[in-house]
């Protein structure tokens, strides 16, 4: 962390926490609540499903998942907790996710109403994501995403902070240390009062990253005397060159007038500093290359809540800054770094949203939203320079704006019944969509069980990236948008016993076929250039359940469990007489996948297990089982035990981790090495000043 970045934040933290300081001889209450445990009544809640969660096949994460770490990202989160595929380029690198046998460009992600998918890539990296920044998460499956946005193939991950709600002043703050000389930094500052809420959020993590892993991509050769060769073995190598330091500041402020209306800011800048290690396969010297992404990004939005007893309007606005670097050099043979790669990208997005809500009576809700993105980018190689006429081009600078428009009309004619109808229109540049139109409806077979059907239909499109169209070389501006129907039913029910245990769960069956599927493939010129190829169908099962169940006094175990079969497979044209793709899953996309979770604890005590299942993936279209045709399947274990601890003048909490339990050697990515069993610990402090 430069000078610069820590008086930053020596400074934030003494502004905040001067005032409470002064505060702290307050009365504070004795009880010691981590030992004793907090005992509630039990409170029987009732409520009616929310008219706007018709139809609607929704994962939403709990608060305690979220924060159960510092050191987790988003993608850590969705790995373990859902049933959505992960894609991780290795330790603190890209990682990227996919609903339903959909590529990375098919799921949409917003923050706080925005969407931070890359202009230019059409997709998030997730590992740039702290879950400590996030307060509220919720996956929209599918046809569901229609609701909120355009071009969701896969889904929707909608991200979003929450008022702190904070009376005076707070501070917490979380120190993490783990092995490969990892450290994590975390401080939360707030202060609220009856109007306002104010949070300061900062993460710093950074490691040398250098964990050990058996190279299966080489083969040692064991000689005799002869020169003979008796023995050949995998040789253990370091993740060289592979470091990251990665900054998060979040700066939030809401204002609530107490008569309906809020106003918020959010603000959140990332500086990342990444290197990205050498490939499994690389022969090459690891002390003589450099390969380096570094990123700065702002991302802000200003928003006002307007709601009355029928009625609710909200408008937002937001700005998105980005500048990304890539720097790959190489040794020349005489010492001299000679630069193969100076990719250089600068976006800015500015961005506008009205929507309302109006309750016509309680059985009939009318919705309907705009939305606006206007992006600027200019993306280049300066080592590339492409002469187009007389005119040397280095990359392309290109502004598009997307806009997004939908109404919806929500109706309850009975308790148990309920529909909704959603239309979409959706514009990239100069081009329109076709009405993108979608149906849902639900019906409660049984109240006793709480037993839900669910049913919707949808039609949806999505339009070429930048990179897509304009990329230097390779871009390809005659592609086609991509288009596809997707059909879904399901079935939820939630089942308990006051006191004693609580059972959910959800299982729900997809169908879809998506037209002119985007694919970046090699051309006769040496480079690869994307095509509309494919006609792909997805289809398969998802299920979700959860249990609460308390064993004793003060004795409580919750789990959580995911499953996912999602085929999804190639039935378009060949492209020659030689192509093996057809009737073939795509490329890294698992056909089953699961997750498993558990939760014991006692008093201030709590035991967590972790785990995950990705089945096969495929790297080439033909499906081959060769060498480097496939990555095998891999079982994913985590475990952590954490302690709390109540003082006069404090809460502290101490947890340990231990990642990867069974020392599982396994690839996310063909050649990428990811770490075996590795540990963590951490502390967390929340002062008491002037809390009874």
């Amino acid at each position: 962390m430069g000078k610069k970045t820590k008086w930053i934040i020596f400074t934030i933290a003494v502004m905040w926490g001067m005032p409470t300081v002064l505060r702290s001889q307050q009365t504070e209450n004795k009880q010691n609540w981590a030992e004793r445990g907090i005992r509630l009544r039990e409170v029987e809640i009732k409520a009616k499903r929310p008219m706007k969660d018709i139809g609607v096949q929704k994962t939403v994460f709990d608060s305690l998942v979220l924060k159960e770490n510092i050191a987790l990202s988003m993608a850590d989160v969705l790995t373990f907790n859902s049933s959505i595929f992960v894609k991780n380029y290795g330790r603190a690198t890209l990682s990227t996710v996919s609903f339903r046998g959909t590529s990375a460009s098919h799921t949409q992600v917003t923050w706080n109403g925005m969407r931070i998918n890359s202009p230019m890539l059409g997709m998030t990296d997730f590992s740039t994501i702290p879950s400590y920044f996030i307060d509220d998460a919720s996956l929209l499956h599918g046809t569901s995403s229609v609701n909120m946005v355009g071009g969701g193939l896969g889904g929707l991950v909608q991200l979003s902070t929450i008022p702190a709600d904070q009376q005076g002043f707070g501070m917490q703050y979380v120190q993490g240390v783990g092995s490969y000389r990892t450290f994590d930094e975390f401080l939360r500052l707030t202060y609220g009062d009856k109007h306002w809420q104010v949070s300061t959020r900062a993460v710093y993590q950074s490691s040398p990253n250098d964990f050990k892993f058996r190279n299966r991509d080489k083969k040692e050769n064991i000689y005799d005397d002869n020169y003979t060769i008796i023995s050949q073995y995998y040789p253990v190598e370091r993740n060289n060159n592979a470091s990251f330091k990665d900054l998060h500041l979040l700066q939030e402020a809401y204002y609530n007038t107490g008569k309906g209306d809020r106003f918020g800011l959010n603000a959140w800048y990332i500086n990342s500093n990444r290197e990205l290690g050498r490939l499994t396969s690389d022969q090459s010297d690891g002390t003589r290359f450099e390969n380096r992404q570094r990123e700065h990004t702002l991302r802000s939005v200003l928003s006002w809540d307007h709601t009355r007893e029928n009625w609710k309007l909200g408008t937002k606005a937001g700005y998105i800054y980005t500048w990304m670097a890539y720097d790959y050099k190489n040794d020349k043979g005489n010492g001299d770094m000679a630069s193969m790669t100076r990719s250089r990208s600068k976006i800015n997005t500015l961005y506008g949203q009205v929507d309302g809500e109006y309750f016509l009576t309680e059985k009939l809700l009318f919705t309907a939203g705009l939305s606006a993105h206007q992006h600027f980018v200019k993306s280049s190689d300066k080592n590339i320079i492409t002469l187009v006429g007389n005119r040397a081009v280095v990359g392309y600078d290109k502004a598009r704006v997307e806009l997004s428009g939908t109404v919806s009309a929500k109706w309850r004619p009975i308790e148990r019944l309920g529909m909704s109808v959603v239309l979409r229109e959706e514009m990239y540049g100069d081009n329109w969509s076709p009405i993108i139109p979608a149906f849902f409806v639900d019906y409660v077979l049984s109240k006793k069980g709480n037993i839900t059907a669910k049913a919707s239909i949808t039609r949806n499109y999505r339009f070429p990236t930048l990179n897509d169209l304009y990329f230097l070389p390779g871009g390809n501006t005659d592609l086609k948008r991509e288009s596809g129907f997707t059909y879904e039913a399901g079935l939820s029910f939630a089942v308990g016993k006051d006191n004693v245990y609580t059972l959910s769960g959800s299982a729900s069956w997809f169908d879809q076929h998506v037209n002119d599927w985007i694919i970046w493939l090699p051309n006769f010129k040496g480079y690869y250039s994307p095509l509309n190829i494919k006609e792909v169908h997805a289809y398969g099962i998802e299920t979700e359940a959860d249990l609460a169940l308390r064993l004793a006094k003060n004795w409580k175990l919750g789990v959580h469990s995911t499953f996912a079969w999602t085929p999804s497979i190639n039935e378009g044209e060949p492209m020659s007489s030689a192509d093996q793709s057809l009737g073939k899953q795509l490329p890294y996309v698992p056909e089953y996948s699961a997750t498993l979770s558990g939760r014991l604890s006692y008093r201030s005590w709590s035991l967590l297990y972790k785990w995950c299942y990705y089945s096969e993936r495929y790297t080439m279209t033909s499906n081959k089982k060769t060498l480097t045709g496939h990555l095998p399947h891999y079982l994913m274990s985590n475990v952590t035990l954490e302690k709390g601890f109540s003082l006069r003048w404090a809460d502290l909490s101490l947890k340990g981790t231990v990642n990867n339990l069974f020392n599982e050697e396994y690839l996310s990515v063909l050649s990428r090495p990811m770490p075996g069993i590795n540990f963590e610990f951490f502390i967390g402090i929340t002062p008491k000043w002037g809390k009874k």
